[in-house]
């Protein structure tokens, strides 16, 4: 089955007749198309956890896509997924706890209302050992990203080796299902770990990064001896889920847009709409819906409303427009961080295809200016703070885009993943500059010479030093990950002396937006009063982060994503079928709701 897995799988046919259920109702007078207990909107990692685990409660599930094709986000991300107290860890005699991870939370994340609630990062937290054993138990190949800092790791709890991902997975498991994948469409057909990455980047200057690139090079080609097709990261991680999903035997349909929902007269939902094929599917769910649809990365309309952006530079796939949270929120649901996202600068490829910018910018012969030639931030920081720091900066100084600049040393020694091929064409189309000075480079630039003159001498200064006095780049253990320790003293500071010189723009893009639908500890969506929508719940980036306005390690956002899915599923099961008013909150889910409002409770971003 190519286009849609499970075509005739389940026990109800997608014919249109009446049945009776629990409830007594048709659904508003009108006739139901198919009945289940859990339907699942979006193919990502939310939505497929939370189809795994309704399937593993033996409960009847459908997952609908509104694309062509199954992974979501997921799939063209790098797959990481911070898990703070992991069974890995344990495994591997790494301490670690529930109460120091939360206490790093609390410390980085501060107060944003209830989105990130004590509740809600404790529900978090509670549940990583049970997630990562239940997809591990069922085929998720788990493995550490051992040398990976938090993102703070100076901060109270923060430590290194908390984040998972998955270990090369083979398409040929998934049979021609792959085909309609986003890994098969947009992914990168090698076995690559995250783990990778920060030692590849530097395999042509140090020895771990050359023993590091020959593993690569022979894991790669001992897949293909074997007759294997391996893909790494996020493609990974998403076809690990749908083989999970596969061996369920789950319907997922494809090109099946989820419309509208369906609700009793008390608010709770009993069904949705989903259009199929030209026509409107009614589909009745005894347990609940679960959405885990994406965000709205590409809602031009929206990234100009929210983020005052008149154009976007997204990472996210095509698809990700945010219709399920606009649906969602025209019947009551309260938004959040709507303002935010997963920022990182980003450069724009010839033909208009955007690359995320993490190592390059960290690594020692490098340096980011604004438009006016100066430093305004610690180049080896975490994206998300790059993001920011660059849309604040752009209110008082255009800083979008900014300049990555680069000298010879760092274009001959590591990996510029965005122009390792075709630097031709991009010098052709005017996206990469060039020159044998900094002063002829400032103006092709559109820089002012002394400026730019200047902040390399100064810069110069700290590289020799090794400590930059303005703002502290490669102070910390996250800041040298992605640097080369064989530059002394600062692995990530070298001095731009060398011609010749080089620059690319980078842009704030993103991997995907961080705000949506509010959420309580159960991933059940609430009002903007507080009180739960019944039977109607959430995970992902169609919800406003746990995490806050921060990124706390590598794979904030697919952890939690995973976690509030499997969440959902695991409440919805144990939801009873009788109409029943909504479920009240918690009296400190409701305490922590009304200090946040200020009696509005309103929290659109």
């Amino acid at each position: 089955m190519t286009q849609e897995y499970g075509e005739n799988l389940g026990s109800n046919s997608t014919g249109s007749t009446q049945y009776e259920d629990s409830a007594g109702t048709a659904g508003a007078g009108g006739e139901w198309d198919r009945i289940v207990d859990v339907l699942v909107v979006g193919t990502g990692a939310a939505a497929l956890t939370s189809a795994i685990t309704a399937a593993e409660e033996d409960l009847d599930v459908l997952v609908v896509e509104s694309t062509d094709v199954w992974g979501g986000t997921t799939s063209v991300s790098g797959g990481g997924l911070w898990m703070p107290n992991n069974p890995l860890m344990a495994k591997a005699g790494v301490p670690d706890s529930t109460e120091k991870a939360l206490t790093y939370m609390e410390t980085v994340i501060a107060d944003v209302g209830p989105v990130s609630s004590r509740e809600r990062k404790l529900a978090f937290l509670n549940n990583v050992p049970e997630v990562v054993t239940l997809l591990g138990s069922l085929g998720v190949k788990w493995m550490r990203s051992k040398d990976y800092p938090d993102y703070y790791p100076d901060k109270p709890g923060g430590m290194i080796g908390r984040s998972l991902e998955v270990k090369a997975f083979d398409a040929k498991q998934l049979g021609t299902w792959f085909k309609s994948s986003r890994a098969a469409k947009s992914g990168i057909p090698v076995p690559l770990a995250t783990d990778d990455v920060w030692e590849l980047s530097r395999a042509w200057s140090t020895p771990s990064g050359f023993i590091r690139g020959a593993r690569f090079v022979f894991r790669t080609l001992g897949g293909l001896v074997r007759g294997k097709r391996l893909y790494g990261l996020g493609g990974a991680l998403a076809s690990s889920l749908m083989h999970i999903v596969r061996q369920q035997q789950t319907p997922v349909w494809l090109s099946s847009p989820l419309t509208d929902l369906i609700q009793n007269d008390d608010g709770t939902v009993v069904g949705a709409v989903v259009t199929r094929r030209g026509r409107q599917v009614r589909i009745r769910t005894r347990k609940g819906v679960v959405l885990g649809a994406g965000g709205f990365a590409r809602n031009a309309e929206w990234r100009k409303k929210y983020h005052g952006l008149e154009q976007e530079y997204s990472s996210a796939p095509e698809g990700d427009t945010g219709d399920v949270i606009d649906l969602v929120a025209r019947r009551g649901a309260a938004l959040a961080l709507m303002d935010d996202a997963w920022w990182g600068p980003s450069t724009v490829a010839p033909g208009g295809g955007v690359a995320f910018s993490l190592a390059e910018r960290s690594m020692p012969h490098s340096m980011v200016v604004d438009s006016s030639g100066v430093r305004y931030l610690n180049e080896s920081e975490s994206y998300v703070d790059f993001g920011h720091h660059m849309l604040e900066r752009d209110k008082t100084v255009p800083a979008n885009p900014s300049w990555l600049v680069m000298e010879a040393r760092h274009t001959r020694r590591y990996l510029f993943s965005a122009i390792m091929v075709g630097r031709k064409k991009w010098a052709a189309e005017g996206l990469l500059l060039k020159d044998d000075t900094v002063a002829g480079l400032a103006r092709k630039m559109g820089v002012p010479e002394e400026n730019l003159t200047l902040t390399v001498k100064r810069f110069n200064g700290f590289a020799r030093s090794g400590v930059d006095e303005d703002f502290g780049r490669g102070n910390t253990a996250y800041d040298n990950y992605y640097g080369d320790p064989g530059v002394k003293p600062n692995p990530n500071l070298g001095a731009l002396e060398k011609g010749p010189f080089t620059a690319v723009r980078l842009y704030p893009g993103d991997l995907g937006t961080k705000g949506g639908l509010v959420t309580d500890p159960d991933a059940r969506v609430l009002r903007e009063d507080g009180s739960v929508i019944d039977g109607l719940y959430a995970a992902g980036n169609t919800t406003a982060s746990v995490m806050g306005r921060t990124y706390p390690g590598a794979g904030a956002t697919i952890a939690p994503a995973v976690v509030f899915g499997f969440l959902a599923s695991r409440h919805a099961a144990g939801r009873s079928t009788a109409r029943q008013p909504a479920a009240q909150q918690s009296a400190a889910l409701q305490e922590a709701w009304n200090k946040a409002a200020g009696g509005s409770h309103k929290l659109d971003g």
